[in-house]
């Protein structure tokens, strides 16, 4: 591969989709004698998810330029990283990596033959690289140790020390691989700014670093794997998949920290090279975009909306990922994945003598403040045309700021001094610059997304009044729900509308002291 194209050539096709190159002009000229020697490096923590179709396709483009490219399954940095990986599952972990990191690399086209697996513990228990570790931490200051690894490495209030050999152990890693380039994401940055300043300290030479752009997760922030709520995993089925894109932070007309929107930018289009979205001709029609820009535009102006642009990724996502599930329905794959990923949940609960861990982790809806509101005033949202700005009563000594978006569903008159129902001990979130205070919860079917409802209480309600579920009464709310809880994401799953439109939870009605909550046409619909 690559023996057909010119020295400019491959470098276009190893640079592009890329956010930064350091040292390009020495890769330059190593094309002009021969192929460029690269490696990349993943350590064996939690498990991969489709983030990792970035640097997937990048390892394409490596091979397509005919480059020698090394993957690293970086056992002993997930050790030192904290300890995210314990050391009795760091072997479990690198096979986890290595069966799934070529399904997915098979699932795109990419020839396994031309590529080199190596582990790290292969070689960084040597007496040659422990000594070199020794020298590298006779020169490398705390400072500079902990600033190279501060996007990388888990960051505590009490670090250990582990954490701060992270950056040196991945220096020495180009030089004992015997590579030209380093690639990684641009959260390495600083890494490989070390590795420049500190290899040719000991004598080595100073290597090129190319850097992919970092995929937002689907919360608005940085995919991660040990964000479980951020990110869908290779293995998700495809009722999860769902689920997680239907949660996933998609603003209308909103391109910046969009998750989803971020995706088809970084993943779809470099590999598939088009994206499509289905809908109703009375909306637009169906359309194939072969053009980013294209989407990103029609999306900033609304003209696509976050259903529709979801429903699509769905679609496309689930073709990549059934040939990597299939792959992992052996029974040899699927024991794997569960020995090197067990269940926490076996191995610490409630049934242990501690009441209050039990109590936090209790998944009751009676932990949910629920509560009849009054709009007593909307507006627009004063820099977003699709979300309304309310002052709701909920029978406190001040009305709530909410935010929604229910512009294109509900008139400004119809909501004005309606009844509504709202979940009011959220942690409060910007939208837009402005702080909502409760969300209103509402009721929408799934597959139309322009099908929305607020939910209704019963008639004669009092704002502040608690909605409860029903067999769930007595049970006091959190003040505030833990954000890494996901409680509420957890429990909303079961929220539903059912076939006479009342608002049920595990088909227990949701209810205040005069009645059923309900919507008014949307049977069988979602709650959220």
């Amino acid at each position: 591969m690559g023996e057909q194209l010119s020295p400019d050539e491959k470098l276009h096709l190893i640079t592009r989709n890329l956010q930064e190159v350091l040292g390009e002009d020495k890769i330059k000229q190593v094309l002009t004698e021969r192929e460029l020697k690269v490696y990349w490096g993943t350590a064996t923590t939690g498990k991969p998810h489709v983030a990792y179709f970035v640097p997937m396709s990048k390892i394409a483009d490596f091979l397509k330029a005919g480059c020698e490219v090394t993957i690293l399954f970086a056992d002993l940095h997930a050790f030192l990283d904290n300890m995210k990986a314990p050391w009795e599952l760091l072997e479990l972990r690198v096979q986890y990596y290595e069966q799934v990191i070529k399904a997915m690399l098979e699932s795109i086209g990419v020839p396994l033959d031309k590529l080199k697996f190596i582990k790290g513990t292969d070689f960084q228990l040597s007496r040659e690289y422990t000594l070199d570790v020794y020298r590298l931490s006779s020169m490398v200051t705390e400072h500079d140790a902990k600033k190279a690894g501060a996007e990388v490495v888990k960051q505590v209030d009490h670090p250990l020390l582990s954490g701060l050999l992270y950056p040196g152990l991945q220096a020495l890693d180009e030089e004992y691989l015997k590579v030209d380039a380093q690639f990684g994401g641009v959260d390495q940055r600083k890494i490989f700014t070390l590795a420049e300043k500190y290899l040719p300290s000991l004598g080595y030479a100073k290597r090129s670093h190319l850097m992919n752009p970092m995929v937002p997760g689907l919360t608005g922030a940085k995919m991660s794997s040990s964000e479980e709520e951020s990110k869908i995993d290779l293995l998700d089925r495809k009722e999860d998949v769902k689920k997680k894109l239907k949660k996933a932070f998609c603003e209308p007309g909103n391109i910046e920290n969009n998750g989803v929107l971020s995706f088809v930018k970084h993943v779809l289009f470099p590999l598939i090279g088009e994206f499509s979205i289905k809908r109703d001709p009375k909306f637009g029609g169906d359309k194939t975009y072969t053009d980013f820009d294209e989407v990103e535009k029609e999306f900033g102006e609304e003209l696509i909306h976050p259903g529709d642009l979801k429903a699509g990724v769905e679609v496309a996502l689930n073709k990549l990922l059934d040939p990597i599930r299939k792959k992992f329905e052996t029974p040899e794959l699927r024991k794997l994945s569960n020995t090197a990923y067990p269940d926490p949940s076996k191995n610490k609960g409630a049934g242990k003598g501690n009441p209050k861990v039990a109590e936090e982790d209790e998944l009751v809806p009676s932990r949910l403040d629920i509560r009849v509101g009054k709009v007593i005033s909307v507006e627009k949202h004063p820099d977003a045309d699709s979300l309304y700005l309310e002052k709701i009563d909920v029978g406190e000594a001040e009305p709530r700021t909410v935010v929604s978006g229910l512009v294109a569903y509900v008139s400004q008159e119809a909501l004005q001094d309606r009844l509504v129902v709202l979940l009011c001990n959220l942690k409060p979130q910007k939208m837009r610059g402005v702080e909502s205070q409760a969300m209103l919860l509402c009721a929408s079917i799934e597959g139309d997304p322009r099908r929305v409802e607020p939910l209704d209480p019963p008639e004669g309600s009092s704002p502040g009044e608690r909605v409860f579920v029903e067999g769930y009464e007595t049970g006091k709310p959190d003040d505030k729900l833990n954000p890494k809880k996901k409680l509420w994401e957890k429990l909303q799953v079961d929220l539903k509308v059912s076939g006479q439109c009342v608002a049920q939870w595990q088909d227990k009605h949701l209810m205040t002291k005069l009645g059923h909550i309900t919507c008014k046409t949307l049977k069988g619909g979602n709650i959220s």
